[in-house]
């Protein structure tokens, strides 16, 4: 047996097909999932320059520490040099003026090394391609 409805109570029984979004609502989504994507990654940006200031921190007082180390590890082997030329019969002056100029000839040799160093200024190979010069020869020093 069939049962008969009266007409609004068939249109309301009947499934209804979902309503398709228009044109703007689609460019509304398509908008809001962009500003969604941008501020994600924009947040995951800020969270790995945080974590890179931080790493960076922790190196830099790495470094310290470490450069610390080594000037008083140096000044103690100085030390000892001095002692030992000491204990064997060089004056006192005498074993400190030479702990000095070892120094001196060390610090020169670093000025030197660093002098080097500095020879060729940063991006240079950028700068002669942007120019168009041909590339420079390398020395075998380097």
């Amino acid at each position: 047996m069939a049962a008969v409805f009266p007409p609004e109570q068939a249109r309301a029984r009947a499934p209804q097909r979902p309503k398709e979004p228009g044109l703007g609502e689609l460019f509304g989504r398509l908008f809001s999932d962009t500003r969604q994507i941008l501020a994600d990654f924009a947040h995951l940006a800020v969270l790995d320059a945080r974590r890179a200031g931080v790493r960076l921190a922790m190196l830099l007082s790495a470094g310290l520490v470490i450069a610390i180390l080594v000037v008083t590890a140096w000044m103690g082997l100085v030390a000892a040099g001095i002692v030992w030329m000491f204990d064997k019969g060089v004056s006192w002056p005498l074993a400190i003026a030479l702990a000095a100029l070892v120094n001196v000839i060390g610090a020169a040799g670093l000025a030197w090394w660093a002098r080097h160093l500095v020879s060729e200024m940063p991006f240079t190979a950028l700068l002669r391609q942007l120019r168009g010069e041909p590339p420079k020869v390398l020395d075998e020093e380097h």
